[in-house]
């Protein structure tokens, strides 16, 4: 009787280890739990930035739309251009380049 225990407790730390293994190794185990976990936290990371982005984007869109001199400024500094009332110079060398 005594070896029959022995087999099947044997039997039973045998199973139990493989259950144990399924569990932190297996499709849906602690490590892929692990990973999801991370992967969740970098996508809060992106979408926290992109909610950033846009409330920035937003406000340049309403200030594109009801401020004169934001639009003025926007002109000047990205497409070149210049006003109505100013004075070019073009100095010997320059060949009209930009710095």
């Amino acid at each position: 009787m005594n070896l029959r225990r022995k087999i099947i407790v044997a039997g039973a730390v045998i199973a139990l280890f493989n259950l144990m293994l399924l569990i932190v190794f297996g499709d849906n185990g602690l490590v892929e739990m692990h990973r999801l976990r991370e992967k969740e936290q970098t996508m809060v990371q992106q979408n926290e930035a992109l909610a950033s982005e846009n409330v920035s984007l937003y406000r340049t869109i309403g200030r594109l739309k009801n401020d004169p001199a934001f639009i003025e400024s926007v002109a000047r500094n990205e497409l070149g251009m210049i006003g109505k009332d100013d004075v070019i110079v073009i100095l010997p060398g320059s060949k009209g380049q930009r710095k």
